[in-house]
């Protein structure tokens, strides 16, 4: 009897058109999730289906469609899509490789019935955030479990609970700069994700050290392993090493910001105005939060910090494609999951 292990690859979701009302649907499944908007069940509802969606879903609809393909659809789907096949043509038929999205389609429902259906002898489920956070490496884990809890039969599961500092992960992002010049930019910004501080505070369980002081997440200690801002900074200390990059010639960022309240420090579109009025004029994007292109890499920072970085002065910004479904980044999956 051959024994299969099912490989689940989850990214964060993505509507199923760019159409209103489906990315209406798409945020309020998205922003009503407790990790993501962590207020109390009521007030979440509230803010969420009574304010922000209301207020965002026909601008977020009108962003999706400037990078919307009319063939593929979704850049995060497809790329998800092309990653799957990849990764199930090298692990071979001992495996049997699914993907799905945290919200909306294809759903986490629908791609673990189909290993239950088969009945893999494991599940390993990966999801494609290389820095822990609980807003997405901790939804994708609490609703799996949710999911296969109601099982009579619960399968063998493993988490990959992070990949920051896997070093397949670190090469693939390496090789995507070493396609450019770096003497052609005058800086380098490494983009993360933001998130809300709080996220961060309530993490440590200590609450002696979280954003305490201004370098309480430079190194990596037993303290903050887990802490998600630690994680940006060990992973932009791995690329830059190994892309000979010292440490004038780039800054770490956060972007995304929503909202009012305090999120991760620097923000992107603070640093980008300063960059240019200090006479930087060619800039070069890294965003290793993100493992495949999509909004926030496509639109949010070649479209809108473009036309930000344009207005104080600075002539271009360009932006380092993700991993997508390259052939390093498709080892370095195999190699976790494996």
């Amino acid at each position: 009897m051959i024994k299969k292990t099912g490989i689940l690859l989850v990214n964060l979701g993505t509507p199923d058109s760019a159409s209103n009302s489906d990315v209406f649907k798409y945020l309020n499944e998205f922003l009503t999730d407790g990790r993501v908007i962590d207020y109390p069940w009521l007030p979440r509802q509230i803010l969420v289906r009574g304010i922000i969606v209301p207020l965002r879903y026909k601008n977020s609809a009108k962003t999706y469609r400037e990078i919307w393909d009319k063939d593929r659809g979704s850049p995060l789907l497809y790329h998800l899509q092309d990653l799957a096949k990849k990764v199930q043509s090298s692990l071979g038929e001992n495996y049997v490789v699914e993907y799905a999205m945290r919200y909306q389609n294809p759903s986490l429902e629908s791609a673990l019935e189909k290993f239950r259906v088969q009945q893999v002898n494991k599940i390993v489920v990966l999801p494609l955030f290389p820095q822990y956070s609980s807003a997405c490496n901790g939804s994708v884990i609490q609703k799996v479990q949710e999911i296969t809890s109601k099982w009579l039969t619960i399968p063998d599961l493993k988490y990959i609970h992070h990949f920051y500092d896997n070093e397949k992960f670190i090469e693939a992002f390496v090789a995507q700069g070493n396609k450019f010049n770096f003497d052609d930019f005058d800086h380098v910004l490494f983009s993360y994700h933001g998130l809300p501080a709080r996220h961060l505070k309530n993490g440590d369980i200590t609450k002696k050290h979280c954003l305490q002081n201004k370098d309480c997440c430079a190194t990596i200690t037993e303290i903050n392993q887990h802490c998600y801002k630690a994680q940006c900074y060990a992973t932009t200390k791995l690329i830059t090493e190994k892309l000979g990059l010292s440490k004038d010639k780039f800054t770490v960022t956060f972007q995304s910001r929503l909202g009012k309240e305090v999120w991760l420090e620097p923000y992107t579109v603070a640093v980008i105005p300063e960059l240019a009025k200090q006479g930087k004029k060619k800039l070069l994007v890294f965003s290793p939060a993100f493992v495949a292109d999509c909004l926030e890499t496509l639109y949010e920072i070649r479209t809108e910090y473009l036309e930000l970085f344009e207005e104080h002065g600075g002539e271009s910004i360009t932006l380092v494609e993700s991993l997508n479904s390259e052939d390093k980044w498709v080892e370095a999956v195999c190699e976790l999951v494996s």
